[in-house]
């Protein structure tokens, strides 16, 4: 029987053995017909982005069904970057990322939240705000929010962030033209 591990604005998260379900929830402040539309483009869309990932050498879970709002996938059984980061796997998640943007796709939610840690892998999940773009500017706030994270809950976040820009760096041509980017960004910031 499928158990809840997870809910968030958007969706209700089950796993039933090694699968997990993410099922997309109606809006209610939307007209039913628009609300519909909404949820499976982004079901379709989620599920499109994460095997183009995994085709992209990002490594994500393999998806076994895609209905009109739901997203049945494979569990990854490990552990949360989050609370096992390193300045090594901070290397490794910064090639990930290069490797990601390298083929156009911004994350949107690039946090250690969001990056699995299993048998020496790192696996990127939860592609629900994931989107085709290769503009400085998307790229550089998906490095910027992953910057964010590291900053705001881990030690030695700078090594952590040296870390990730090496790897980076190492898979994605453009990484200095985005590091530049994230550096405006954080200087728009400053003000808050």
């Amino acid at each position: 029987m499928a158990e809840e591990i997870g809910r968030g604005a958007e969706a209700v998260i089950t796993r039933d053995g090694d699968r997990v379900t993410k099922w997309r929830r109606p809006k209610g402040y939307r007209l039913k017909p628009l609300d519909d539309r909404i949820r499976r483009e982004r079901t379709v869309m989620e599920s499109r982005l994460i095997s183009e990932a995994r085709r992209c050498g990002v490594p994500t879970p393999i998806i076994f069904d895609v209905d009109n709002f739901s997203l049945t996938m494979e569990h990854i059984d490990g552990i949360k970057l989050k609370d096992v980061i390193d300045p090594a796997l901070s290397e490794k998640a910064g090639e990930l990322a290069g490797r990601l943007h390298a083929c156009g796709i911004v994350h949107g939610d690039l946090t250690t939240s969001n990056m699995i840690l299993k048998d020496g892998k790192i696996y990127f999940i939860d592609f629900g705000l994931a989107f085709h773009d290769h503009s400085l500017e998307a790229q550089g706030v998906d490095v910027h929010v992953f910057f964010q994270t590291v900053r705001s809950s881990h030690d030695s976040s700078e090594e952590l962030v040296d870390a990730f820009l090496r790897g980076y760096a190492r898979t994605y041509s453009r990484a200095g033209d985005v590091l530049k980017r994230v550096r405006e960004i954080e200087g728009r910031g400053r003000y808050l």
